[in-house]
């Protein structure tokens, strides 16, 4: 959430759109910009620029190329391995992956986040992917920044991390930042 919250403060969109990323994130940046959060389990939080709705990630309800800036971290990893009550799907992940695309908007910014390393599933609790993996699940968006917060460092957010990097992970926590 601070690698992307740093990133929105500078692209400043005029509303931002989060899905399913950890509250705090979307609850903090709403200070400067208008920020709607979807989950499966909605947030009882009343605050100026900020809005709470439900939502299934693999059937979003918005229009094709209608969101300027989305987020979705650290929540795809988790889609159909039924940890949060959703259904079991091996293709979960995927048809997330597929509706975050459908929807952001032509120029569009989205911040991406999910564990890298070795793939592989560590059922029921999350996925972890290949920085490559990634890549091409994106293919048709830019890759603007890849940066990388390595599982035993320091704790610092090593920006334009390199693939090897990312692959000598067993989980790492990948951030992409895509544009259409």
């Amino acid at each position: 959430p601070a690698w992307a919250a740093r990133i929105i403060s500078k692209t400043r969109p005029e509303k931002h759109i989060d899905i399913s990323s950890i509250l705090y994130f979307s609850t903090l940046i709403s200070a400067f910009v208008k920020t709607d959060f979807y989950d499966y389990r909605p947030a009882k939080i009343t605050l100026e620029n900020f809005e709470s709705k439900k939502i299934d990630l693999t059937n979003l309800h918005f229009e094709d190329g209608s969101i300027k800036s989305l987020s979705c971290m650290h929540t795809v990893e988790h889609i159909g391995l039924g940890r949060y009550g959703d259904n079991i799907d091996p293709n979960g992940d995927l048809k997330a992956i597929k509706e975050l695309k459908r929807v952001l908007a032509q120029n569009g910014n989205l911040f991406f986040v999910v564990p890298v390393g070795k793939p592989r599933i560590q059922f029921n609790a999350h996925r972890i992917y290949s920085y490559e993996m990634i890549l091409e699940y994106f293919k048709e968006l830019k890759l603007e920044e890849f940066s990388l917060i390595k599982e035993n460092g320091d704790g610092g957010i090593i920006k334009n991390a390199s693939k090897e990097m990312a692959d000598s992970e067993k989980y790492g926590c990948g951030c992409f930042w895509f544009k259409k």
